[in-house]
């Protein structure tokens, strides 16, 4: 396995990605509306109930992650089809990519259950019912 060098130290000619465990290729993250009532974390609440899923904030901006591998990506974590890759793909550049990010968030979000307690420290208490102790609560109108 390859030493990961920092990109300062990369010498003239070599590609970052030849020691890059393809982050970019890994997951995708879409921005999301910024919730801001009951509604809203519910909706986002739903996101967090399918697997590989998670909801990060970042410099004020809300984004839904799902990680799942691009269905491309080849051995030596290369693109099987890079000469006929997606535009998006064509776009990002190691400029700014995540080679040396620890991916941290202002907040993180990987649970159902995480989020609502967030959504009951930061709105309004809301009328709820619980159907079970094992359930998030069910909301109103």
């Amino acid at each position: 396995m390859k030493r990961k060098p920092r990109r300062e130290d990369l010498n003239p000619g070599e590609v970052l990605c030849s020691y890059c465990t393809a982050k970019c290729c890994r997951y995708f993250a879409m921005p999301i509306e910024t919730p801001t009532t009951w509604k809203d974390f519910d909706d986002v609440r739903w996101y967090l109930a399918h697997d590989q899923t998670s909801v990060f904030v970042e410099e004020g901006s809300w984004y839904l992650l799902v990680s799942t591998t691009c269905k491309y990506l080849g051995h030596g974590n290369r693109c099987d089809i890079y000469e006929d890759r997606m535009r998006i793909c064509r776009k990002y550049t190691t400029a700014n990519c995540e080679y040396d990010d620890d991916s941290v968030y202002d907040k993180f979000f990987e649970t159902p259950e995480q989020l609502w307690e967030y959504a009951e420290a930061v709105l309004p208490p809301h009328r709820a019912a619980r159907r079970s102790a094992n359930r998030l609560p069910v909301l109103t109108a």
